[in-house]
């Protein structure tokens, strides 16, 4: 069972993994010229923002769904928080995609609930299952 949660953790890392290749070569251009335009342009220049926001936002509310599927990790644990864990992890991709290939800030808000609400309620399982462990 504790294996259950290591795997959407590692698509998380793969996902932040992703973004760091997606942001080097939108910055090619730039840096090394690579990839640039006829006229000297960056094609990528309007997305390299919305990228490297997104990145950054991979280190934000992300933290606390690693702080509890590690403590998860350590206790007696519903299969509820694996499937949490996943839809997290499915909202983060669809996330990516909002912030990354459109403007719409209404639709990534309502995409960050999906994952606020994922999150409390793994740490909703954290309390119960340290309420529920030996000693507790």
């Amino acid at each position: 069972m504790s294996q259950a949660l290591i795997l959407p953790m590692a698509a998380h890392v793969a996902l932040a993994a992703f973004l760091y290749v997606l942001l080097t070569v939108a910055r090619a251009p730039a840096v090394w010229g690579i990839g640039r335009s006829p006229d000297g342009k960056n094609r990528w220049a309007s997305v390299e923002p919305r990228i490297s926001a997104n990145l950054s936002n991979q280190f934000e509310w992300p933290l606390l769904f690693y702080a509890a599927c590690l403590m998860l990790l350590q206790l007696p644990y519903p299969p509820a928080a694996t499937t949490l864990a996943w839809i997290f992890i499915g909202g983060r991709v669809l996330h990516s995609g909002v912030q990354i290939l459109t403007c719409n800030v209404r639709l990534r808000g309502v995409v960050f609930t999906v994952n606020f609400l994922a999150v409390l309620g793994l740490w909703v399982l954290v309390v119960l299952a340290a309420d529920e462990a030996p000693g507790a």
